[in-house]
């Protein structure tokens, strides 16, 4: 008999996490592309993109008609557990 194998439906990280993976490859990438490689709506990632802005983690600076997004690789974690590693280090981490 043929096993089948169900995919998990919740991922490791979160996608504030991914969408500053993309970031740090493409600073100047569209929403629309953010949203492809997240797997999320453009919505979903216009506001994520205003919380990390809000919280200064992000920093946005216009090139013309589009935004580039600079990291503060130093913003610690807020989770209490976790609040003694930076942005950075996570992806670092990461690659």
């Amino acid at each position: 008999m043929t096993e089948t194998v169900t995919r998990p439906t919740w991922t490791f990280l979160t996608n504030h996490t991914h969408l500053l993976v993309v970031l740090r490859r493409e600073p100047n990438a569209r929403i629309r592309d953010l949203a492809d490689a997240v797997g999320i709506t453009q919505r979903a990632v216009q506001r994520i993109l205003a919380e990390l802005v809000a919280d200064g983690i992000l920093k946005v600076r216009k090139e013309g008609r589009r935004n580039a997004y600079r990291i503060q690789r130093r913003s610690r974690l807020r989770h209490p557990l976790e609040s003694k590693h930076t942005i950075g280090e996570v992806l670092d981490l990461l690659g």
